[in-house]
């Protein structure tokens, strides 16, 4: 059945992006993350690409901020758990650092920068809801390389009791993003996202995007199909199943074998998993 744009929740990346270009609830969630003060969010991108060389694989970002003192934030949403995340953490780094300076211009144009990725399992499994990652000395760990360079792992399956009540919450929210979470939220975090969430889910030209958006996965599905090109079928498959669609109905838009869609799905977790 066909999960449309009113029963996504925050975790499907087309609305986690949409509510976020909100700069007041950006910058919210951000400072909440982060436990810093931001002054002023100068600019909110989402979907943003940079693909800086042909011979390179280029990156979409689904949220890319720049604040005033010009620092950096990239945050994803992450459903599917891969084991190769830490070293997309790794090139996505890399790729916003080359997309910031030029050729022959100083390493100082490079700011200070965090990436955030906002995933809907425990990537290390030790139960933990944010994992803070920064260069460290391994002979001395109280020497840290100072790149300005910060990862951040955020997960909705910890158990620990280690953030605020309010994160906590947001986390809940993530998954469950209902007018029952909300009423149970006692902060206020929740409750503006919750606002911005009605809101976009009842815009009609977004609306009008989001099905604009999966009719032209379809089409890029069919001519993989006419072209002999599986691997891009599949992560096309794979990109619908993240965004909230039932395996049923991708396969049924896409006029494919649900036993096809099915495999990939199953196979591509699997392979995740272990």
């Amino acid at each position: 059945m066909n999960k449309t744009l009113k029963e996504l929740n925050l975790e499907d990346d087309f609305l986690f992006a949409k509510v976020m270009s909100d700069k007041d609830i950006c910058k919210a969630l951000l400072e909440k993350i982060l436990e810093i003060d931001i002054e002023k969010v100068e600019m909110v991108q989402e979907q943003k690409t940079i693909d800086l060389l042909l011979e390179s694989k280029g990156i979409r970002l689904d949220v890319y901020v720049k604040d005033g003192n010009n620092t950096i934030y990239n945050v994803e949403m992450q459903r599917t758990k891969h084991k190769n995340l830490p070293k997309r953490l790794r090139y996505y780094q890399g790729t916003i650092d080359l997309d910031l300076i030029s050729k022959g211009e100083d390493y100082r144009k490079l700011t200070k920068s965090y990436i955030i990725f906002i995933c809907t399992f425990d990537l290390f499994d030790k139960g933990r809801h944010k994992y803070t990652f920064q260069n460290v000395c391994l002979e001395d760990n109280n020497i840290i390389l100072n790149d300005e360079a910060q990862r951040i792992i955020l997960n909705t399956k910890g158990f620990m009791n280690d953030l605020s009540e309010e994160l906590l919450e947001f986390l809940r929210y993530v998954e469950d993003s209902t007018d029952d979470t909300v009423n149970n939220a006692q902060g206020n975090l929740v409750k503006k996202i919750h606002k911005r969430v009605k809101e976009v889910k009842n815009d009609i030209s977004v609306e009008a995007e989001f099905m604009t958006l999966l009719e032209r996965d379809r089409e890029k599905i069919e001519e993989g199909r006419e072209e002999g090109r599986e691997e891009a079928i599949k992560q096309l498959i794979l990109k619908q199943y993240s965004k909230g669609l039932s395996i049923e109905y991708i396969a049924d838009i896409n006029e494919i074998d649900v036993e096809y869609v099915r495999d990939i799905v199953k196979n591509n977790t699997s392979k995740t998993d272990n």
